[in-house]
C-alpha cells in the first residue's frame, strides 16, 4: 500500500484504535489540562537494534499543543528521559504539524488525537521507560504542562495494538525525499532571512515550514522574489540573518503523496 493510500485511512484507524481498550504497553492516560490527558505508549517489539515508543495525547479540537519548532508564540516541548534502562539515544520523531496563522502568528501545532513516536536503542531482554513530558496546551490560554511516566517494557512480548498505533504515526512522518528530481536549488543568505532558488513545481509553498533547529531562528512562508525565480523566507523576530552562513536549513513540506524534509546548507550571500 502506497503511504498516499495509508494517509487517507488514518481517520478511520484513529476511531476504530481509541475505541479499544489499553493493554500491557502502556501506561495509565494522566491529565494535563481541561479535556486533555496524555500516555506513553510501546510496541514491545525490537527491530534492527531500537524499538519504537511514543506519548499519545488525546485533545479537543479546539486545543492545540506544538510541533518541534512551535513558531512565535508557542511553548516548546521537552522530554527527559533521566532514569531509563536499557534505552539509549532516543530521537523524537513529529508529524508533519498544521500551519496556524489564524492570530496574526505563525505557529506550527496540532489539534486533536496526536501519537509522537520515538525512536530508541535497545539490546532486547527488558527495559524501563523514565520520562518527564513538558508540553505547551493551548486554548483560551497557554501553559506548559508537565507529566511524569514510567513505563516496564518486556520484549518478548510484542504488544500488537500499540504497535499499530505507532505504525499509523510513523505515516504522518515527514520522510527523506526519494524523487528524481531535486526539490530545492541553490539556498543562500539574502538581506532579510534566505532564498532558494530551483523549486520543484509540485511543491505548495504554503505548506513549506524552514527552519535551522533553533527555535528563536523563525521563517516567513515563501514568497516569491519580483523576477519570479526565486522563493524568499524572510527571518521573523530578532535573529540576524548573518548568522545563518553555513548552517544547514531544514524544509518540511507536503506533497500528494505526503509530507517530506530536506536538509540544505546555506550558501553566504552573492
Amino acid at each position: 500500500m502506497y503511504r498516499g493510500d495509508m494517509l487517507k485511512l488514518l481517520p478511520l484507524l484513529c476511531v476504530t484504535l481509541a475505541a479499544s481498550p489499553a493493554l500491557a504497553g502502556a501506561t495509565p492516560w494522566q491529565d494535563l489540562a481541561p479535556g486533555v490527558r496524555a500516555r506513553m505508549i510501546s510496541s514491545d517489539a525490537i527491530g534492527l537494534g531500537d524499538t519504537m515508543i511514543g506519548l499519545e495525547l488525546d485533545m479537543p479540537k479546539s486545543t492545540e499543543t506544538y510541533w518541534r519548532i512551535p513558531g512565535e508564540t508557542g511553548i516548546p516541548a521537552e522530554f527527559d528521559f533521566t532514569g531509563s534502562t536499557g534505552l539509549t539515544g532516543a530521537v523524537v520523531e513529529w508529524p508533519y504539524p498544521e500551519i496556524d496563522e489564524s492570530r496574526g502568528y505563525r505557529n506550527f501545532v496540532y489539534h486533536g488525537h496526536l501519537v509522537v513516536p520515538m525512536r530508541f536503542a535497545a539490546e532486547g531482554g527488558s527495559a524501563l521507560l523514565n520520562v518527564a513530558v513538558t508540553l505547551g496546551i493551548c486554548s483560551d490560554i497557554c501553559v506548559p504542562a508537565q507529566a511524569r511516566f514510567s513505563l516496564p517494557i518486556a520484549f518478548g512480548a510484542q504488544d500488537p495494538e500499540q504497535t499499530l498505533r505507532l505504525q499509523m504515526a510513523e505515516v504522518t512522518l515527514p520522510t527523506d525525499w526519494d524523487l528524481p528530481q531535486e526539490p530545492f536549488g541553490r539556498i543562500a543568505v539574502a538581506p532579510e532571512g534566505v532564498t532558494i532558488a530551483g523549486i520543484d513545481p509540485a511543491i505548495d509553498p504554503a505548506s513549506v515550514i524552514a527552519d535551522i533547529g533553533d527555535p528563536s531562528a523563525l521563517f516567513s512562508a515563501p514568497q516569491k522574489s519580483p523576477d519570479g525565480h526565486l522563493w524568499v523566507l524572510k527571518l521573523l523576530g530578532d535573529f540576524g540573518s548573518a548568522d545563518l552562513a553555513g548552517r544547514d536549513l531544514q524544509l518540511t513540506f507536503t506533497t500528494r503523496l505526503g509530507p517530506y524534509a530536506v536538509s540544505r546548507p546555506i550558501a553566504a550571500a552573492p
